[in-house]
């Protein structure tokens, strides 16, 4: 059954799932980079640089189980690149250089209107301008039976909770304080929403929490 899911999603200790002054040279924020520390020095990032270097042990396998059976992604516009506004021009194409992690149809929620993008590896990124039940809408239809994976940031999870759209979320919690950036779930009341912690499995450097919908 198609699931709508949230997968390998970094927190600090003290809620925050990104630093704060986002930018081309801080792209998880000033400091955001240190929630990603448990997935850095596994086999999943390695194989994305094009490396068979890596650990391999818990860390690893989540890393891993995050991409498993994914037919389409949804992502914010900031996940995508640091362009803010209307697109001056369609030179900006994704942090990830021409072959993206994604390899399916990935749907970028923004305001302002761009034509799709080819990519390498079979990623194509549709720009959606028409909101989260719109885009939501069209990577159920291009993922077929495979699950949706909502990528973040968090504006966009959040929108998603809080439209009661999102069925799990893998959430990966590491032993570090940022003070300051992004909260996931600041003023959200999960247990009222439904949503209970399914399972806890301790890896190498992080903690990974599966909370799911109530039956």
């Amino acid at each position: 059954m198609q699931k709508i899911r949230v997968a390998c999603f970094g927190v600090s200790l003290d809620g925050f799932a990104a630093g704060p002054d986002q930018d081309l040279k801080n792209p998880l924020g000033v400091r955001g980079p240190e929630i990603m520390e448990w997935f850095f020095p596994t086999k999943a990032f390695s194989a994305m640089q094009g490396k068979e270097t890596g650990e391999d042990g818990i860390d690893n396998k989540m890393a891993e189980a995050g991409f498993e059976d994914v037919g389409a992604w949804i992502l914010g516009r900031n996940m995508f690149g640091p362009v803010r506004g209307p697109w001056p021009d369609e030179n900006w194409r994704g942090w990830w250089g021409e072959e993206p992690p994604y390899h399916v149809p990935t749907f970028v929620l923004t305001h302002h209107a761009r034509q799709p993008l080819e990519m390498k590896g079979g990623t194509t990124f549709h720009f959606i301008t028409d909101g989260i039940e719109s885009a939501l809408a069209q990577a159920k239809h291009a993922a077929g039976r495979q699950d949706v994976r909502i990528g973040g940031g968090v504006s966009t999870i959040r929108q998603y909770l809080q439209a009661g759209l999102i069925d799990e979320l893998h959430i990966v919690q590491r032993p570090v304080l940022l003070g300051r950036g992004e909260s996931l779930f600041a003023g959200m009341d999960m247990r009222a929403m439904g949503y209970e912690v399914a399972e806890t499995i301790k890896g190498e450097r992080a903690t990974h929490v599966i909370v799911k919908r109530k039956s």
